[in-house]
């Protein structure tokens, strides 16, 4: 006999079944609908604000922009099958363009990230700007060390090299050979007073002394009276703390001057190959220097730096060389995040080793530093030079722990103490 209540139980069953059968594939579809597209606007937009007219424009610019064309090529002008985009702005070493160009690419342009900043007065401008937007930022071009101490971001990477690295690489090593009185002549931005600070607190902490120091402007011709003070503090070494068309025209007027003919010697805190290669042999020889990057340095370096020469028939510098690798370095972050969006790409970045002809065992630290090895260079006398760009010789190797400010020394509010 049945049930009087059974067919109504069993619709009931049946009715309560479907909804929750319904609910499970809302649920199940729900978040999928929620999620963001994994390449925001279908594309990867990157930027780079350089120096395309100016002081810089050799060490960074064309050049700059050639080795990101070259790295998205290489990478095959597409990730996580969405396009790969460039821009390229010129900020005429103003700060206040820099700045208004990267808030222009981020609010309007989608900008996912800029590869680098020219110079440290317009990097510095432009990292507040992606802090602000938490976007990414990587800088190859500027060295002030602040970007990675007190200024620090969750969203910027310095990479290629900094004020701390080339004094404590240069300043040292030239005060162990001998090197103990300094005058610097510094370049009148964030950048060299940076860089004379650092090489300042080296030079004291190797037993040495600075008696004085001149102040240039930016993008200076005339050397004369900044020269005249550094002879005539009688100092041992002339320290360089400025950059570009500065560095140049203070080594060729220190040339015509007989400054070294009379005794004194020149420390380039920051040089480029390009740099050596607009000054010359004959004016150049003996400095010492500290890079991140030299073209000739084994098969890896030369290979890369041939494809590069046969673009723009000079060879690449570590800035340019190294805004190669970051782009690279993202791109691959953003493959194995599976998204451009800053926080898990930036994460990704940091996770990953660094390899690459720039770059053996390199990382970025939890202060934005991406550490590797630095290079003490010597410059060829013309005699030693068997070829175009045969310029350095290798005298010693800095890892880059040693080479790089540690973190114990760290002002950056990221770092966990």
């Amino acid at each position: 006999m049945k049930c009087p209540g059974t067919p109504r139980m069993s619709l009931q069953l049946r009715n309560t079944l479907a909804l929750l059968s319904a609910a499970a594939a809302f649920s199940a579809a729900g978040p999928a609908r929620a999620q963001p597209a994994a390449i925001s606007d279908d594309v990867v937009r990157l930027g780079l604000i350089l120096d395309m007219s100016g002081i810089y424009a050799d060490v960074t610019g064309k050049g700059s922009a050639t080795a990101a064309e070259m790295a998205i090529a290489d990478f095959g002008g597409t990730v996580l099958g969405k396009k790969i985009d460039l821009l390229v702005v010129d900020h005429q070493n103003k700060a206040d363009i820099a700045a208004a160009k990267a808030r222009e690419w981020y609010d309007t342009q989608k900008m996912d990230a800029i590869m680098d900043v020219a110079g440290s007065a317009p990097a510095l401008a432009v990292l507040e700007v992606a802090r602000e937007k938490k976007k990414i930022v990587v800088f190859s071009g500027p060295g002030t060390e602040r970007i990675t101490n007190d200024l620090c971001s969750p969203y910027s990477v310095h990479y290629t090299y900094d004020t701390w690295s080339l004094a404590n690489t240069t300043a040292r090593a030239t005060v162990e050979q001998g090197g103990k009185s300094w005058y610097f002549l510094t370049a009148d931005y964030a950048f060299g007073h940076t860089l004379q600070a650092s090489a300042t607190d080296v030079v004291k902490a190797n037993g040495g002394t600075v008696v004085g120091a001149s102040r240039h402007p930016l993008g200076s011709s005339d050397f004369a009276s900044y020269l005249l003070q550094a002879q005539a503090s009688r100092a041992q070494i002339v320290g360089l703390a400025n950059a570009g068309g500065d560095t140049v025209n203070a080594i060729k007027a220190a040339s015509e001057f007989g400054l070294t003919k009379g005794g004194q010697k020149m420390a380039g805190l920051l040089l480029y190959i390009n740099d050596i290669h607009a000054i010359g042999l004959e004016a150049a020889a003996g400095l010492t220097l500290t890079e991140a990057f030299y073209w000739d340095m084994n098969d890896q370096t030369r290979a890369w730096s041939q494809r590069y020469y046969d673009k723009l028939k000079k060879m690449p510098n570590m800035s340019q060389a190294g805004t190669y690798s970051s782009v690279m370095h993202y791109l691959k972050a953003v493959q194995a995040a599976g998204t451009d969006e800053p926080t898990a790409v930036m994460k990704q970045m940091k996770s990953m080793p660094i390899n690459d002809f720039f770059a053996a065992n390199g990382r970025i630290r939890e202060d934005g530093r991406m550490v590797h090895d630095m290079y003490l260079f010597e410059v060829k006398q013309p005699s030693e030079s068997k070829r175009p760009w045969d310029y350095y010789k290798l005298v010693a190797t800095l890892p880059g722990d040693q080479a790089f400010m540690p973190l114990s020394k760290s002002t950056c509010p990221l770092v966990k103490r």
